[in-house]
Protein backbone atom coordinates (compact mmCIF):
# COMPACT_ATOMS: atom_id res chain seq x y z
CA UNK A 1 0.00 0.00 0.00
CA UNK A 2 2.94 2.10 0.81
CA UNK A 3 4.33 1.21 -2.40
CA UNK A 4 1.35 2.35 -4.26
CA UNK A 5 0.90 5.54 -3.07
CA UNK A 6 4.85 6.16 -3.23
CA UNK A 7 4.34 5.37 -7.33
CA UNK A 8 1.47 7.67 -7.62
CA UNK A 9 2.60 11.11 -5.64
CA UNK A 10 5.60 10.58 -8.39
CA UNK A 11 3.71 9.78 -11.35
CA UNK A 12 1.20 12.59 -10.73
CA UNK A 13 2.82 15.30 -11.17
CA UNK A 14 5.01 14.35 -13.76
CA UNK A 15 0.97 13.58 -15.78
CA UNK A 16 0.50 17.38 -14.79
CA UNK A 17 3.07 18.67 -15.86
CA UNK A 18 2.67 16.96 -19.35
CA UNK A 19 -1.08 17.87 -19.34
CA UNK A 20 0.24 21.36 -18.57
CA UNK A 21 2.47 21.76 -21.16
CA UNK A 22 0.63 20.94 -23.80
CA UNK A 23 -2.20 23.03 -23.38
CA UNK A 24 0.11 25.89 -23.51
CA UNK A 25 1.37 24.56 -26.56
CA UNK A 26 -2.14 24.98 -27.90
CA UNK A 27 -2.69 28.48 -26.52
CA UNK A 28 0.19 29.71 -28.23
CA UNK A 29 -0.44 28.15 -31.30
CA UNK A 30 -3.92 29.93 -31.44
CA UNK A 31 -2.72 33.09 -30.64
CA UNK A 32 -0.11 32.36 -33.57
CA UNK A 33 -2.92 31.84 -35.44
CA UNK A 34 -4.92 34.43 -34.77
CA UNK A 35 -2.15 36.94 -35.18
CA UNK A 36 -1.97 35.90 -38.81
CA UNK A 37 -5.76 36.18 -39.77
CA UNK A 38 -5.28 39.74 -37.92
CA UNK A 39 -2.70 40.79 -39.98
CA UNK A 40 -4.06 39.23 -43.41
CA UNK A 41 -6.97 41.44 -42.33
CA UNK A 42 -5.12 44.62 -41.73
CA UNK A 43 -3.13 43.94 -45.19
CA UNK A 44 -6.46 43.62 -47.22
CA UNK A 45 -7.70 46.66 -45.72
CA UNK A 46 -4.60 48.53 -46.72
CA UNK A 47 -5.06 47.39 -49.90
CA UNK A 48 -8.51 48.50 -50.03
CA UNK A 49 -7.51 51.91 -48.64
CA UNK A 50 -5.06 52.04 -50.88
CA UNK A 51 -7.03 51.24 -53.91
CA UNK A 52 -9.80 54.14 -53.14
CA UNK A 53 -7.13 56.74 -53.10
CA UNK A 54 -6.64 55.61 -56.65
CA UNK A 55 -9.59 55.38 -57.51
CA UNK A 56 -10.28 59.04 -56.31
CA UNK A 57 -7.18 60.32 -57.59
CA UNK A 58 -8.53 58.67 -61.31
CA UNK A 59 -11.86 60.65 -60.70
CA UNK A 60 -10.00 64.04 -60.91
CA UNK A 61 -9.81 66.14 -64.10
CA UNK A 62 -6.46 65.55 -65.83
CA UNK A 63 -5.25 69.08 -67.32
CA UNK A 64 -2.95 68.32 -70.23
CA UNK A 65 -0.95 71.22 -72.18
CA UNK A 66 1.07 70.20 -75.48
CA UNK A 67 4.57 71.53 -74.99
CA UNK A 68 4.60 72.67 -78.66
CA UNK A 69 1.83 75.52 -77.43
CA UNK A 70 0.88 78.62 -75.50
CA UNK A 71 -2.38 79.82 -74.05
CA UNK A 72 -3.25 83.19 -72.71
CA UNK A 73 -5.90 84.52 -71.17
CA UNK A 74 -7.60 88.34 -71.05
CA UNK A 75 -11.21 89.35 -69.49
CA UNK A 76 -12.74 92.19 -71.18
CA UNK A 77 -16.04 92.48 -69.37
CA UNK A 78 -15.20 92.96 -66.51
CA UNK A 79 -11.47 93.75 -66.58
CA UNK A 80 -9.50 92.05 -64.25
CA UNK A 81 -5.92 92.60 -63.16
CA UNK A 82 -3.20 89.75 -62.34
CA UNK A 83 -2.93 89.66 -58.47
CA UNK A 84 -6.31 90.59 -57.18
CA UNK A 85 -9.30 88.26 -56.94
CA UNK A 86 -11.72 88.16 -59.51
CA UNK A 87 -15.17 89.74 -59.34
CA UNK A 88 -17.98 89.11 -61.83
CA UNK A 89 -21.21 90.78 -61.46
CA UNK A 90 -24.07 88.71 -60.90
CA UNK A 91 -26.98 88.58 -63.74
CA UNK A 92 -24.67 90.17 -66.23
CA UNK A 93 -22.70 88.85 -69.51
CA UNK A 94 -18.89 87.55 -68.33
CA UNK A 95 -16.58 88.02 -71.67
CA UNK A 96 -12.99 86.85 -71.94
CA UNK A 97 -10.93 86.08 -74.54
CA UNK A 98 -8.47 82.82 -75.32
CA UNK A 99 -5.21 83.18 -76.86
CA UNK A 100 -3.45 80.31 -78.77
CA UNK A 101 -0.34 80.09 -80.29
CA UNK A 102 1.75 77.41 -81.69
CA UNK A 103 5.65 76.68 -81.47
CA UNK A 104 5.69 73.43 -83.29
CA UNK A 105 6.24 72.19 -86.30
CA UNK A 106 2.82 70.93 -86.67
CA UNK A 107 -0.88 72.27 -86.96
CA UNK A 108 -2.97 72.29 -84.37
CA UNK A 109 -6.54 72.46 -84.24
CA UNK A 110 -8.67 74.31 -81.21
CA UNK A 111 -11.78 72.65 -80.84
CA UNK A 112 -14.04 73.66 -77.56
CA UNK A 113 -13.83 76.64 -74.77
CA UNK A 114 -15.94 75.64 -71.58
CA UNK A 115 -16.38 77.22 -68.54
CA UNK A 116 -17.95 75.68 -65.34
CA UNK A 117 -18.30 76.70 -61.86
CA UNK A 118 -16.93 74.50 -59.34
CA UNK A 119 -17.35 74.43 -55.40
CA UNK A 120 -14.41 76.29 -54.06
CA UNK A 121 -13.25 73.80 -51.42
CA UNK A 122 -13.45 70.86 -53.83
CA UNK A 123 -12.74 71.77 -57.55
CA UNK A 124 -14.25 68.26 -58.61
CA UNK A 125 -17.62 68.56 -57.23
CA UNK A 126 -19.53 71.36 -60.40
CA UNK A 127 -21.58 73.54 -58.92
CA UNK A 128 -22.81 75.14 -62.63
CA UNK A 129 -22.00 74.29 -66.12
CA UNK A 130 -21.98 75.97 -69.14
CA UNK A 131 -21.90 75.67 -72.73
CA UNK A 132 -18.97 74.62 -74.65
CA UNK A 133 -18.53 76.12 -77.52
CA UNK A 134 -17.25 74.61 -80.75
CA UNK A 135 -15.13 76.48 -82.68
CA UNK A 136 -12.16 73.92 -84.66
CA UNK A 137 -10.21 76.43 -85.85
CA UNK A 138 -6.51 75.37 -87.35
CA UNK A 139 -3.75 77.37 -86.58
CA UNK A 140 -0.60 76.66 -88.45
CA UNK A 141 2.80 76.34 -86.88
CA UNK A 142 4.31 79.73 -85.58
CA UNK A 143 0.71 81.12 -85.99
CA UNK A 144 -1.63 82.25 -83.40
CA UNK A 145 -4.96 82.82 -82.66
CA UNK A 146 -7.73 84.10 -80.64
CA UNK A 147 -11.71 82.81 -79.44
CA UNK A 148 -13.64 84.97 -77.14
CA UNK A 149 -16.62 83.25 -74.98
CA UNK A 150 -19.23 84.49 -72.85
CA UNK A 151 -21.18 83.26 -70.03
CA UNK A 152 -23.91 84.88 -67.71
CA UNK A 153 -23.35 84.15 -63.93
CA UNK A 154 -27.19 83.75 -62.08
CA UNK A 155 -28.24 86.25 -60.27
CA UNK A 156 -29.14 84.08 -57.25
CA UNK A 157 -25.20 83.31 -56.84
CA UNK A 158 -24.35 86.75 -55.50
CA UNK A 159 -22.77 87.53 -52.64
CA UNK A 160 -20.31 83.86 -52.67
CA UNK A 161 -17.35 82.49 -54.03
CA UNK A 162 -16.98 79.73 -56.38
CA UNK A 163 -14.27 78.25 -58.27
CA UNK A 164 -14.21 79.10 -61.84
CA UNK A 165 -12.31 77.08 -64.58
CA UNK A 166 -11.86 77.57 -68.47
CA UNK A 167 -10.35 74.87 -70.22
CA UNK A 168 -9.58 74.95 -73.62
CA UNK A 169 -9.30 71.71 -75.72
CA UNK A 170 -7.60 71.20 -78.31
CA UNK A 171 -5.58 68.30 -80.50
CA UNK A 172 -2.28 68.25 -82.52
CA UNK A 173 -2.05 67.02 -86.22
CA UNK A 174 -1.40 63.32 -85.06
CA UNK A 175 -4.71 63.75 -83.31
CA UNK A 176 -3.43 63.69 -79.76
CA UNK A 177 -5.71 65.43 -77.40
CA UNK A 178 -5.16 67.94 -74.44
CA UNK A 179 -7.50 70.03 -72.29
CA UNK A 180 -5.55 73.06 -70.48
CA UNK A 181 -7.03 74.93 -67.69
CA UNK A 182 -6.37 78.53 -68.79
CA UNK A 183 -8.21 79.67 -65.37
CA UNK A 184 -8.59 77.45 -62.76
CA UNK A 185 -9.13 79.85 -59.25
CA UNK A 186 -11.55 81.16 -56.98
CA UNK A 187 -13.68 84.22 -58.09
CA UNK A 188 -16.44 85.88 -55.90
CA UNK A 189 -19.71 86.92 -57.38
CA UNK A 190 -20.91 90.45 -56.33
CA UNK A 191 -24.40 92.00 -56.49
CA UNK A 192 -24.17 95.30 -58.30
CA UNK A 193 -26.32 98.10 -56.64
CA UNK A 194 -28.48 99.64 -59.34
CA UNK A 195 -29.36 103.21 -58.62
CA UNK A 196 -33.22 102.54 -59.77
CA UNK A 197 -34.73 99.66 -60.64
CA UNK A 198 -38.43 99.32 -61.93
CA UNK A 199 -39.69 98.22 -58.83
CA UNK A 200 -38.80 101.65 -57.13
CA UNK A 201 -39.55 103.93 -59.99
CA UNK A 202 -43.29 102.64 -60.00
CA UNK A 203 -43.15 102.73 -55.77
CA UNK A 204 -42.44 106.08 -55.80
CA UNK A 205 -44.76 107.10 -59.21
CA UNK A 206 -47.35 105.12 -57.23
CA UNK A 207 -47.18 106.98 -53.66
CA UNK A 208 -46.64 110.36 -55.86
CA UNK A 209 -50.43 109.93 -57.41
CA UNK A 210 -51.63 109.24 -54.00
CA UNK A 211 -49.45 112.22 -52.44
CA UNK A 212 -51.20 114.47 -55.41
CA UNK A 213 -54.78 112.68 -54.76
CA UNK A 214 -54.89 113.62 -51.39
CA UNK A 215 -54.04 117.20 -51.93
CA UNK A 216 -57.12 117.61 -54.45
CA UNK A 217 -59.41 115.56 -52.24
CA UNK A 218 -58.47 117.85 -49.37
CA UNK A 219 -59.08 121.67 -51.10
CA UNK A 220 -62.74 120.52 -52.38
CA UNK A 221 -63.48 119.70 -48.79
CA UNK A 222 -61.88 122.98 -47.08
CA UNK A 223 -63.23 125.01 -50.43
CA UNK A 224 -66.75 123.58 -49.64
CA UNK A 225 -66.39 123.64 -45.95
CA UNK A 226 -65.48 127.53 -46.47
CA UNK A 227 -68.25 128.12 -48.92
CA UNK A 228 -70.71 126.96 -46.20
CA UNK A 229 -69.67 129.28 -43.56
CA UNK A 230 -69.27 132.32 -45.46
CA UNK A 231 -72.47 132.25 -48.17
CA UNK A 232 -74.84 135.11 -46.94
CA UNK A 233 -79.05 134.98 -46.48
CA UNK A 234 -80.77 134.99 -50.07
CA UNK A 235 -83.39 137.63 -50.59
CA UNK A 236 -86.11 137.58 -52.29
CA UNK A 237 -86.11 139.81 -55.08
CA UNK A 238 -89.95 141.30 -55.70
CA UNK A 239 -90.97 143.49 -58.94
CA UNK A 240 -92.32 146.52 -57.70
CA UNK A 241 -93.14 148.01 -61.26
CA UNK A 242 -92.24 151.74 -62.28
CA UNK A 243 -93.14 154.28 -59.29
CA UNK A 244 -91.59 157.34 -61.04
CA UNK A 245 -94.03 158.76 -63.75
CA UNK A 246 -90.95 160.41 -65.47
CA UNK A 247 -89.94 157.87 -66.18
CA UNK A 248 -92.43 156.59 -68.47
CA UNK A 249 -93.01 156.36 -72.40
CA UNK A 250 -96.18 157.49 -72.93
CA UNK A 251 -95.48 158.41 -76.86
CA UNK A 252 -96.32 154.93 -77.96
CA UNK A 253 -99.80 155.76 -76.59
CA UNK A 254 -102.82 157.07 -78.57
CA UNK A 255 -103.29 160.60 -77.56
CA UNK A 256 -107.03 159.59 -76.96
CA UNK A 257 -105.96 157.14 -74.53
CA UNK A 258 -103.77 158.97 -72.77
CA UNK A 259 -106.13 162.19 -71.88
CA UNK A 260 -108.51 159.81 -70.56
CA UNK A 261 -106.22 158.23 -68.03
CA UNK A 262 -104.94 162.06 -67.29
CA UNK A 263 -108.32 163.09 -67.08
CA UNK A 264 -109.22 160.19 -64.07
CA UNK A 265 -109.76 160.45 -60.66
CA UNK A 266 -106.27 158.57 -59.83
CA UNK A 267 -103.85 160.56 -61.97
CA UNK A 268 -103.04 157.89 -64.44
CA UNK A 269 -102.86 154.95 -61.79
CA UNK A 270 -104.77 151.67 -62.33
CA UNK A 271 -106.08 150.68 -59.44
CA UNK A 272 -104.61 147.23 -58.73
CA UNK A 273 -107.89 145.48 -57.52
CA UNK A 274 -109.32 145.67 -61.23
CA UNK A 275 -108.39 142.85 -63.73
CA UNK A 276 -107.38 143.36 -67.28
CA UNK A 277 -111.24 141.75 -68.46
CA UNK A 278 -113.04 145.16 -66.50
CA UNK A 279 -110.44 147.68 -67.51
CA UNK A 280 -110.83 146.67 -71.07
CA UNK A 281 -115.05 146.79 -70.52
CA UNK A 282 -114.57 150.06 -69.25
CA UNK A 283 -112.68 151.06 -72.04
CA UNK A 284 -114.93 149.67 -74.52
CA UNK A 285 -117.54 151.53 -72.77
CA UNK A 286 -115.87 155.02 -72.23
CA UNK A 287 -115.38 154.68 -76.24
CA UNK A 288 -119.42 154.24 -76.97
CA UNK A 289 -119.61 157.40 -75.43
Amino acid sequence: MKKLLIFALLVLPAVLLTVDGGSRLMAHATEDELDEELDVEVESDDASVTQTDEAETDDEPETTKSPDADTFLLFTRPLHSSGSQLELPAGYPVEFLVGFANKGSDDFIVETVEASFRYPMDFNYYIQNFSAIPYNREIKPGHEATVSYTFLPSESFAGRPFGLNIALNYRDASGNQFSEAVFNETVSITEVDEGLDGETFFLYVFLAAVVVLLLVLGQQFLGSYGKRKRSPAVRKTVETGTTNTKDVDYDWIPAETLKKIQNSPKGGKVSPKQSPRQRKAKRAAGSDE
